[in-house]
Order: C-alpha cells, then sequence, then structure tokens
C-alpha cells in the first residue's frame, strides 16, 4: 500500500494524470469510462478509468511542491511510467491572456523542494514526446483556444509578503507563466524515471494585484480546464510505455 496516497499499486495504472484539486480529479476521472475511486487520503484523491480503451488514473496532489512531491514519489513507486499534469497558471506574456492554454517544455527552478533534492544546474525539463503528445493532441483538438509552449516558472509563494516577486525578470526572459508544481514533478520524474510533461490553464496575469483581481472560477478560465483535461487525456493515453 502507497503510504499517503493510499492506493494498492497493483490497481495503478502505468499512465496517470495529476492536478492539484481533488474535485478537479474527481471531474476529470467522470471523463472516464468504468472510471472508480482507488484511493482518498488528505489532498490525494485517486481514481481510475479508461480513456480510448486505454487504463489511465487520474490523482490529485494538493497546491504546491512538498505535498505533490510526495505524491509524484509514491506514483513512481507504484510503477507509474506516464504522467501528465493539468494545472492552472499566471502569465508573464500580454498575448498569452486568460483562458489561453500554455504546454510547459522546461521550469524555472525558483520553488524550495528540488534545491534539497538535485544540484543547483540540475534542469528540470518535460519529456520531449509527452510535449509531442501534448502539442499534437492541442491541434487535433480545435479548441480555439490560444495553445503556447515553452519554459514556465515554478514559485513557492502565491501571495505578496516583503520581498518583491520577480515577475518582470522572467518576464523579460521569455517564460510564459509562473505556477507551483511543475519543477518538482519534472525534477522527480527524471530521477525515478518517468516520462513527465504539463498543460496549464492561463487563470490571470501574473503580475496583477492577486488579492484585487484573481478570480479562478471564470467561465472562460473553465472552459480553458475543460480542454485541457481532455487534451491531456488524449496525450496520455497516446504516449507509448
Amino acid at each position: 500500500m502507497l503510504p499517503n496516497l493510499k492506493i494498492d499499486p497493483a490497481q495503478l495504472p502505468e499512465r496517470v494524470i495529476v492536478c492539484g484539486d481533488p474535485k478537479r480529479a474527481g471531474r476529470i476521472a467522470s471523463l472516464l469510462a468504468e472510471h472508480t475511486l482507488i484511493g482518498e487520503n488528505r489532498e490525494y484523491h485517486s481514481y481510475k478509468g479508461k480513456w480510448n480503451g486505454i487504463e489511465v488514473a487520474v490523482v490529485s496532489h494538493g497546491v504546491g511542491s512538498p505535498g505533490a512531491a510526495v505524491c509524484f514519489e509514491e506514483l513512481a513507486k507504484g510503477g507509474v511510467k506516464t504522467i501528465i499534469r493539468i494545472g492552472t497558471a499566471g502569465s508573464y506574456q500580454k498575448e498569452i491572456e486568460p483562458g489561453s492554454l500554455v504546454i510547459s517544455t522546461a521550469a524555472v527552478r525558483q520553488d524550495g523542494l528540488t534545491s534539497q533534492l538535485v544540484p543547483p544546474g540540475f534542469p528540470a525539463l518535460a519529456d520531449r514526446h509527452v510535449v509531442n503528445a501534448l502539442v499534437k493532441a492541442a491541434e487535433e483538438r480545435r479548441t480555439g483556444l490560444y495553445v503556447a509552449e515553452g519554459i514556465t516558472l515554478t514559485m513557492d509563494m502565491f501571495y505578496n509578503g516583503v520581498v518583491e516577486f520577480p515577475h518582470k525578470l522572467y518576464q523579460k526572459a521569455g517564460v510564459l507563466a509562473v505556477e507551483m508544481e511543475n519543477s518538482a514533478l519534472f525534477v522527480i520524474s527524471a530521477l525515478r524515471g518517468m516520462k513527465a510533461g504539463s498543460i496549464l490553464a492561463i487563470d490571470g496575469y501574473a503580475d496583477a494585484d492577486l488579492l484585487e483581481t484573481y478570480d479562478p472560477h471564470t467561465e472562460t478560465t473553465q472552459k480553458a480546464i475543460e480542454a485541457e483535461a481532455k487534451i491531456a487525456l488524449d496525450a496520455v493515453a497516446a504516449v507509448s510505455i
């Protein structure tokens, strides 16, 4: 039994979709044929079912790299081979408007978790086969949404403290968006032999005043989340194990 996910590894498929919100995991799982709950503990809610005839699991990991890393590590211990994260992010580029999608090719490691796992120069890269599968699935879905592909930033903080956010620096460097878990996923997957990727729905601009303007529940954002879920399911089913 995987101790935190509380899943019997024998029930775990080799292909997994992960997301932060347990309720979102349930909604994604409802898209699967023959879906069933296989584990439930804390923020980790796990389901399995079939997509296009391929067995797939959907697992929630909560918010932030440390808790998500527990999920990713235990999925690796359970024999998972391919993992795609569905999430939301704040845009750094004006052309990537709320409601757009971003396929992450790599993550800037500004989280605290991965610095305790690997040396500073170790890259956080998405698997190229997963990235290609996501790009192809997005093209074939013809959602009408703007889809960007490139580097994202992973940070631990969400609201401002007294230390200024480095938004302008990474914006100038061409980073597309900021979120909270990708670098943990990419580093752990590299260490444990999994293929990993991530697709993100943009729910606002990262340099806006979050206390005043942040609303991830708009119809525009929800449409993007629904689209990315189906794109990720297409992709995870298509990648060779």
